[in-house]
């Protein structure tokens, strides 16, 4: 399983973000992805800058890793025909290490532009559409659409990369897996569930990769640790059907208000050792997961997890992948 590093847009600037990218990749994460919010989860995370900008210069201040938005939200506030010409940009500027994760969004970012909020059906068909229309713009030439949700007139993208930009499509359960899995390349999902890798390959000739996101909290002091990620991150607790619907960081600080800093720490591995995020990392690989992106909570404590990463994190991650 290749370990990956987030560049979580809600709890950094733009300019730390880039500079933990390099770090990153120094340290030896694989890959390093990406997510693109308007808001943060809470006010407490503090951040929320342009994903697709901080990509572009993330691409230009590093070079192994591969980079990828995990995930972008292509049926509202982008259009889908914008997304393809940022991934496609994205990938000329990366020397062709970025893949385009997409998904039907949250309430929470989506409704900046003032178009209400469509129930999980009616996005996943528009995230079906959007895919569509991505890949008719991948293909070259002009591209015309008329769908149910979209329509495009005569677009195409004029810088195109010689290698076309993988497709990973975030699911959650039968539904969005049979109607994504045929547009998608890879597998995008935050819980280790094997039930999703099965129905999954299921459906492919080529099952591609299988990715998932892991939240840890590291710190010397696991106590300042369980704090920090109860303060940060214990909207994480709600579970994706809750998360998706919240519309501001208010929401979700009320909805969390009951919240105990154990109930986080039973949840994300806190404190100074390896092996909680080993065991929790294995349950991943176990599912049948080929990827895992790791989150550190905490914009500020960033620097300390990158030196942990490369001593004894990594190397103990790599051990778990030996083991399978």
């Amino acid at each position: 399983m290749r370990i990956g590093y987030t560049l979580m847009t809600e709890q950094a600037g733009p300019k730390q973000l880039v500079d933990d990218a390099v770090k990153a990749e120094r340290a030896g994460f694989a890959f390093e992805v990406s997510s693109d919010h308007y808001f943060p989860w809470l006010a407490e995370q503090g951040h929320a800058p342009n994903a697709w900008t901080v990509l572009g210069a993330v691409a230009q201040c590093t070079e192994r890793v591969e980079l990828m938005t995990y995930v972008t939200c292509p049926i509202m506030r982008y259009h889908p025909a914008v997304v393809a010409q940022q991934a496609a940009t994205v990938q000329l500027l990366s020397d062709n290490r970025f893949t385009l994760g997409v998904g039907s969004g949250e309430n929470l970012n989506e409704h900046v532009v003032g178009r209400g909020w469509p129930p999980v059906n009616v996005r996943h068909e528009m995230l079906a559409e959007a895919l569509q229309i991505i890949h008719g713009l991948f293909d070259g030439g002009y591209f015309d659409y008329n769908g149910s949700y979209f329509r495009v007139d005569a677009a195409k993208l004029w810088d195109l990369p010689e290698v076309r930009v993988p497709i990973g499509a975030a699911v959650s359960g039968k539904q969005s897996i049979s109607r994504l899995a045929p547009l998608a390349d890879h597998m995008i999902a935050t819980d280790p569930d094997p039930d999703l890798c099965e129905l999954w390959d299921a459906q492919k000739a080529e099952p591609g990769r299988k990715i998932g996101q892991m939240p840890v909290c590291w710190d010397p002091d696991r106590e300042a640790a369980v704090n920090r990620a109860h303060e940060q991150f214990r909207w994480s607790i709600g579970g994706w059907k809750v998360n998706a619907e919240l519309p501001d960081a208010t929401s979700f600080a009320a909805a969390t208000s009951f919240v105990r800093p154990q109930d986080v720490a039973d949840s994300i591995p806190c404190g100074p050792d390896v092996e909680p995020i080993v065991d929790a990392a294995r349950k991943y690989a176990d599912a049948g997961f080929t990827d895992l992106a790791i989150v550190q909570v905490g914009g500020d404590h960033q620097d300390g997890f990158l030196d942990f990463a490369r001593d004894s994190l990594l190397p103990a991650l790599d051990a778990v992948d030996s083991e399978g």
